[in-house]
C-alpha cells in the first residue's frame, strides 16, 4: 500500500484525535481540539497526516518561530509502527522546516518513553544539555 502524506484538513479532526488517543499522546493537561484549533491559526501548512488507503495512520505537527523548529504530535497507529511511516512524516516535517530556513529542530519526549527516544536517536537526534521548563498561562 502506498503511503500518502498531505496537509491536515479540518475534516480529519475526529480521526486524528482518535489516533492520538490510541497512541496515548493525549494527557489530562492537553486539549487536542484546542491544540488543533491553535495550529490551524498558526502555520497550518506544517501539520501533516499520513494515509494508507484513505485511513489516517500517522500525524506530525511542526512549527517554526524564526529561531528553532518544533515537533509535536508525531504519532503512528500502533498496528502500523516500524514500517517507516514515522520516518516519512519526520522527513516531510524536516523538509518543510528547512524550506523556511529553520536551522535546528527541538522536540520533547517523556524520559520514560525509551522506545520513542531510541526512534529519535536513530533519526540523528541527540539529547541537549538543557532543562525543559514550562508554565501554564
Amino acid at each position: 500500500m502506498p503511503l500518502h502524506i498531505r496537509p491536515f484538513s479540518v475534516d480529519d479532526q475526529g480521526a486524528v484525535i482518535a489516533l492520538w488517543e490510541n497512541c496515548r499522546l493525549v494527557r489530562p493537561q492537553n486539549n487536542p481540539e484546542m491544540d488543533i484549533r491553535a495550529k490551524m491559526q498558526f502555520q497550518p501548512d506544517l501539520f501533516f497526516v499520513a494515509l494508507l488507503e484513505e485511513r489516517i495512520v500517522g500525524t506530525v505537527m511542526a512549527g517554526y518561530e524564526g529561531h528553532r523548529g518544533w515537533i509535536n504530535y508525531l504519532a503512528v497507529a500502533p498496528e502500523y509502527q516500524r514500517r517507516g511511516i514515522g520516518r516519512s512524516l519526520m522527513r516531510t516535517a524536516q523538509a518543510a522546516l528547512l524550506s523556511l530556513g529553520c536551522p535546528k529542530i527541538n522536540l520533547q519526549v517523556r524520559r520514560s518513553n525509551e522506545a520513542v527516544l531510541a526512534f529519535y536517536q536513530a533519526l540523528g537526534f541527540k539529547e541537549d544539555d538543557v532543562v525543559s521548563l514550562g508554565k501554564k498561562l
